[in-house]
């Protein structure tokens, strides 16, 4: 589980102030703000990438606003699966390459054929990642993410450079794959909703 309490970040010209939020696990929750409101900001907290300036940051009762950037760090290679909208892939290595990097830092991959079948994208496991679609290329980021089997993936707008109808197969896929998770997503497409457990708009909380 997840809690955030009177959490702020503070910029140079502006501070930003947050409801208080509770993630549960086998829940997923989409996140929704103007742009500029704090979005990315919130997920880059939780991930432990970004610090707090106030205010805490429950991840299975350990406040990682208070501790030492190790201890976030480990926090975030071993329970977190974190995906991007740009996919953060190496075009001139195979997609199986691609999903089995964190093998270098000594995370195993686990389960790999199986989430990719289920991904759909087990018969592009050879193929190097420039020859693929940006659809497929989103499934190979979410498959590395899922690979070190983490209790949490956040996302920050996975669909965000996809066509709408792919968009839709992206998130359900997604949501299929992280029933037994935590799934946190942040995205502008309000039409996306419909997909998940609960939809937060930036102070303000709508439970579906």
């Amino acid at each position: 589980m997840i809690e955030t309490r009177a959490l702020k970040k503070r910029f140079q010209e502006h501070e930003i102030t947050y409801n208080n939020y509770t993630f549960e696990k086998n829940k997923s929750y989409i996140i929704l703000g103007a742009s500029g409101s704090g979005k990315s900001t919130l997920l880059n907290m939780i991930a432990g990438v970004t610090l707090a300036s106030d205010g805490e940051i429950m991840i299975d009762n350990v406040n990682i606003v208070a501790e030492t950037q190790k201890v976030r760090d480990d926090i975030r290679t071993h329970k977190i699966g974190y995906i991007y909208q740009d996919f953060k892939l190496i075009d001139d290595m195979s997609a199986e390459d691609n999903i089995r990097v964190l093998e270098m830092c000594g995370i195993k991959s686990k389960n790999l054929r199986a989430i990719a079948e289920n991904l759909e994208i087990a018969d592009k496991l050879k193929r190097r990642v420039r020859t693929l679609s940006g659809g497929e290329k989103q499934r190979v980021a979410i498959a590395r993410a899922l690979v070190k089997e983490p209790d949490i993936i956040l996302a920050d707008e996975p669909t965000g450079s996809l066509h709408y109808e792919i968009s839709d197969v992206i998130i359900r896929k997604l949501i299929e794959c992280t029933k037994d998770k935590t799934l946190i997503v942040v995205s502008h497409d309000t039409r996306l909703v419909q997909y998940f457990d609960a939809v937060i708009e930036l102070n303000k909380e709508v439970v579906i």
